[in-house]
């Protein structure tokens, strides 16, 4: 169940019950989006300089990250880990649930609508831990209006989501749903989406505004974030082309992907497999110019970063010179990553 501003939230249309799922989302999110109180609290994250994460092993007293990527999830303990977040999220949407008790933290990076059932279990999980009456602080980041970068001025919030589809809608709509429907009670802090974080450039394209987010665990404060290679770990490569392979794999149907084990504050990197199909393709992907790579592989190819594209030829460069899985995942074990001392990641 929704709570905003202490108190229980209810969309007071009488026919709730019986509309369809979807038409309840989208009733659910429009009200969300125009309560005052989440109105304030987006203009005042919107207000926020966007933190820079660069991680260097020269700090004297590093801090301890958690990253996550695309349709990966992690859930951590503030007596070990500093900060968590994630980024290049455009049409994807960053999820963070926190208890209030015991400060356990857990993140998401969701990309589609078909994953948000199962990913909140996997995120619940370790964070209420049975205790149903936990009191769970909630934040949503992410997603633009990838589907109407044309609307007119002194168009409503609600005449703005009436009958809009695009990739962002649908994942933010399943969200707020679920959320309302689950018993365990969600304080929902921020909810930063879609026209909240767009904005336009001379031609009338949308982009977001954000495209990630940093959580300190300790006091549980929330800013835009963006990170470099440097912080994007451990294992890039693997985990990203993880991301894709997974779609293949049935095994991880509606999951989010577990890459980091809260107890020990190791990353735990799963064996996935690529096909022989795959590497055809990615060959033939491999010859195409920028402009086709992001017109052919981005859900937002104008709102994609100045790295989208590079990322993704790091990926099939690996896929080219690894054509075999089990070279990367030997005796399909999983990839592990203990913490070092300086902060950061070495492989086990």
């Amino acid at each position: 169940m929704i709570f905003v501003g202490g108190l229980p939230f209810s969309t007071n249309n009488s026919s709730w019950s019986s509309s369809s799922s979807s038409s309840q989302g989208s009733d659910i999110l429009v009200a969300l989006l125009e309560h005052p109180v989440l109105v304030s609290a987006s203009h005042s994250f919107k207000s926020m300089e966007e933190t820079k994460v660069s991680v260097s092993s020269e700090t004297p007293s590093p801090s301890k990250y958690v990253y996550v990527f695309q349709r990966e999830y992690a859930t951590v303990d503030p007596a070990l880990v500093d900060y968590v977040g994630t980024d290049e999220a455009t049409t994807c949407v960053g999820l963070v649930i926190r208890n209030r008790r015991n400060r356990m933290t857990s993140i998401a990076h969701m990309d589609n609508p078909e994953i948000v059932d199962i990913g909140l279990c996997q995120m619940l999980s370790l964070v209420v831990d049975h205790d149903l009456d936990a009191e769970l602080d909630v934040y949503v980041i992410g997603g633009f209006d990838d589907a109407s970068p044309n609307h007119a001025n002194g168009t409503t919030i609600s005449e703005c989501y009436s009958d809009l589809d695009g990739y962002s809608l649908p994942l933010c709509r399943k969200l707020v749903d679920t959320l309302q429907r689950r018993q365990e009670k969600f304080h929902v802090q921020t909810l930063h989406v879609l026209g909240r974080n767009t904005k336009q450039d001379s031609q009338g394209n949308a982009y977001p505004i954000f495209h990630g987010f940093l959580v300190e665990t300790c006091t549980g404060s929330l800013s835009p974030a963006s990170f470099d290679g440097t912080s994007r770990c451990p294992d890039e490569i693997v985990r990203r082309i993880r991301v894709t392979s997974s779609y293949q794999d049935t095994s991880w149907n509606g999951k989010l992907l577990e890459t980091y084990d809260t107890q020990t504050d190791r990353f735990v990197i799963a064996p996935c497999r690529w096909t022989v199909c795959k590497l055809h393709i990615v060959m033939s992907l491999q010859q195409l110019s920028d402009e086709e790579i992001l017109r052919r592989c981005s859900t937002s190819p104008s709102a994609e970063g100045p790295d989208f594209v590079g990322n993704l030829r790091r990926q099939w460069n690996y896929l080219i010179k690894h054509p075999d899985w089990r070279e990367t995942f030997p005796w399909k074990q999983p990839r592990v990553f203990q913490r070092a001392a300086d902060g950061g990641w070495r492989r086990c």
